[in-house]
């Protein structure tokens, strides 16, 4: 779900599987889609064991088998979650979550949001705190727009 920044995602379709990739810290899910089953129970991931078919024109991704480690929330290895996604226009996706958890919540719960593209490239997150070669870089392209801009008034 969405947090403070870094909410983009990139997803890509190849043939039979789907891959989303998030900003944030550059998470890729490789999403089988054609209808293999899930790993077994033993078989617990941070991210969980997702499988992906098509409703129509509905991507649903079902995830399942995260490890006790993941905590979303409270929750942990019994966390199954169902996302949605629906191309609803040219320039715009319904994106649906529904998040159960018996041993975490009284009962699921859906979250729903739009979701539209952005311009340009997905770029890898990064910290740049007390990085004194941003500051360096940041410097010689003003000292180029300003040369540019000296250009232009003559």
């Amino acid at each position: 779900l969405p947090t403070l920044y870094n909410n983009n995602i990139q997803i890509v379709q190849g043939p039979g599987y789907v891959a989303i990739t998030h900003e944030m810290v550059h998470d890729t899910r490789i999403i089988p889609l054609d209808g293999r089953p899930r790993l077994g129970d033993r078989h617990q991931q941070w991210f969980g064991d997702s499988r992906g078919h098509w409703e129509g024109d509905t991507l649903v991704v079902e995830t399942a088998n995260f490890s006790n480690k993941t905590n979303y929330r409270g929750s942990g290895n019994t966390l199954h979650t169902i996302e949605r996604f629906t191309r609803v226009g040219k320039d715009a996706v319904d994106f649906r979550i529904t998040v159960d958890d018996p041993h975490t919540f009284v009962r699921p719960w859906t979250a729903a949001f739009p979701m539209r593209p952005t311009e340009g490239a997905l770029y890898e997150y990064a910290c740049h705190e007390a990085n004194l070669g941003l500051y360096n870089i940041l410097e010689v392209a003003r000292d180029e727009e300003k040369a540019e801009a000296a250009k232009l008034k003559k």
